[in-house]
């Protein structure tokens, strides 16, 4: 991490090209400023440096988060690309900087994010929109499972501010994915389609998954993990009950070999995989063992290590390519697997320093 850190200290990559990390906040890839600086997962190569400036106090870490946090600046210049996911992009830099720094900027950033996120609230059907319109068509009433991941933004204004509205509205969504989104067996629906005006499930969509009413299994885990967030900003039990329940219905899943596929109900050919996904599993059931105090505890602990051990002889630690985790999938139907995202690896390091029992909770 030293060594490619000053290397694409001036970059907030996603991917990599022969090896080397591209640049979302210099170009942008298809013409929209959408999958440019306003990209989703703009805030993880900040929150990688955050977690390793709190492991080692390296000044030159949090030097490299400040590049990549005052970078996202231009989304609120621009205003117009932006979606849910800003809890993904300011959770991990402004909120992340303001914890360990104080740095009254990095609040106010977070704050305008949070309230950005606040005002995608519908309350006629207590859920909070996802994405603008896409080629799709209307998605006004559009929500998804990855917003679990969008709503700690909304805790943390909250607890910053006293202002409980942003709490309501956050507890609101999550109660709404309990009954919309996951169903009876721990599965979970990527998309769920609103009626915008009046509340109420219209239909589910496949999304990212293999087809509609398969088992994506990142959106299991932004679930799994993503309820667990909530429980632990609002100690609700329901919240801890469902994050189980997803967790079993995982863990019952993972392969032999650890390997955990695009959708857990996909085709056996062609054979797609996403590491990531299981960086992110691991993250969460780390996160359910340390809440529990019953022989079940090792349970989810077991299951975090069969996953961190496969990822680990799988992954390039050399300096051949700028990226750790190596196979990851954006999506089942996508154009490209089997590649690095940025995720895959600050969901690995996140793990590593949760097992080592000193990590920084940036959710």
């Amino acid at each position: 991490m030293a060594w490619v850190s000053e290397k694409s200290r001036n970059k907030i990559p996603y991917t990599t090209i022969d090896g080397t990390h591209d640049d979302r906040s210099a170009y942008n890839p298809s013409g929209t400023e959408a999958d440019g600086i306003n990209w989703w997962t703009n805030g993880f190569w900040g929150g990688m440096m955050w977690q390793m400036y709190h492991d080692t106090g390296d000044e030159k870490y949090k030097d490299i988060a400040v590049i990549s946090e005052a970078k996202l600046d231009r989304c609120f210049e621009e205003f117009y690309g932006l979606h849910h996911d800003v809890g993904f992009m300011w959770l991990l830099t402004s909120v992340a900087n303001f914890k360990l720094t104080r740095n009254p900027e990095s609040r106010k950033r977070a704050l305008h994010a949070a309230t950005l996120l606040a005002g995608r609230f519908n309350p006629a059907g207590g859920f909070i929109r996802a994405w603008n319109d896409l080629d799709e068509g209307d998605t006004r009433g559009w929500a998804i499972i990855d917003c679990m991941f969008n709503i700690p933004l909304l805790y943390w204004a909250t607890d910053e501010t006293g202002d409980p509205r942003f709490k309501q509205i956050a507890m609101t969504h999550a109660d709404t994915a309990m009954t919309a989104f996951v169903r009876p067996d721990g599965s979970v629906n990527h998309i769920v389609e609103f009626d915008p005006y009046q509340g109420g499930v219209v239909r589910t969509y496949g999304g990212q998954g293999y087809e509609e009413g398969s088992s994506w299994t990142r959106g299991q885990t932004w679930a799994m993990y993503g309820f667990m967030m909530s429980y632990k900003h609002t100690g609700k039990s329901e919240y801890l009950d469902t994050a189980k329940r997803i967790a079993h219905y995982f863990i019952a899943n993972i392969p032999e070999d650890g390997v955990i596929p695009v959708d857990f109900r996909q085709p056996p050919e062609p054979k797609r995989e996403d590491d990531t996904a299981a960086a992110i599993a691991a993250c969460g059931l780390i996160e359910i063992a340390n809440v529990i105090e019953t022989y079940d505890k090792s349970i989810y602990l077991k299951a975090a290590l069969k996953l961190l051990k496969a990822l680990e002889q799988r992954s390039d630690w050399s300096e051949r390519s700028d990226a750790i985790v190596q196979r990851g999938s954006a999506a089942y139907r996508a154009a490209l697997h089997h590649q690095p995202i940025i995720y895959g690896d600050y969901f690995l390091i996140e793990a590593a320093f949760k097992l080592k029992g000193d990590g920084l909770y940036l959710w």
